[in-house]
């Protein structure tokens, strides 16, 4: 059942004899539909990674020359090589999916803005906090103040003003949480 009208089974043919020519025209000519058959069957992948995906499908090819039946057509063995290659990149990447951020900017949300009320409720939380603590938590979050500019404005030393912050914070997170402590 030998197919004589398939010039790349008769190219494979002549390369499996020895004609190395006959061997660059086949992968020559058939490269490009490898690039189609991935381009088509690997939507989802991305086109960076598709090219390696052709060249996976060029060496199993070489590799798997042997097994192909003289007597069979080519393209079902070729196709299936092609088929299973690109299987195999799906399942090596898992669920992920590629898709260009350009694509889709102009339907994408805005970054989300500031909330506007998001300091007055800030400072409404710190009030409840006695002077001090209200103090140093407006001197470091607010204003930016280093502990030791704080500790040097409040007279106090650098590692005191880390330990009443961090008090202050966790007062802060109670009040915030709806504990009185």
């Amino acid at each position: 059942m030998q197919k004589q009208d398939d010039p790349w089974a008769d190219l494979l043919r002549a390369a499996m004899a020895g004609d190395e020519a006959a061997y660059t025209r086949f992968l020559t000519q058939v490269t490009p539909v490898v690039r189609g058959i991935v381009r088509a069957k690997g939507a989802g992948i991305d086109p960076s990674d598709r090219e390696d995906i052709v060249q996976n499908i060029l060496l199993a090819i070489h590799l798997k020359r042997g097994t192909w039946r003289q007597d069979q057509p080519l393209r079902p063995w070729l196709y299936a090589i092609a088929r299973y290659k690109v299987v195999d990149a799906f399942r090596a990447r898992g669920r992920r999916i590629n898709l260009p951020i350009e694509d889709f900017q102009d339907v994408l949300p805005e970054p989300d803005q500031p909330d506007p009320f998001e300091q007055d409720d800030a400072r409404k939380t710190i009030a409840q906090l006695d002077p001090r603590s209200a103090d140093i938590l407006q001197g470091a979050a607010i204003k930016g103040e280093s502990a030791a500019e704080t500790g040097q404005r409040l007279n106090m030393s650098e590692g005191a003003v880390r330990v009443a912050l961090h008090r202050a914070l966790r007062r802060l997170a109670a009040l915030r949480d709806g504990e009185n402590r």
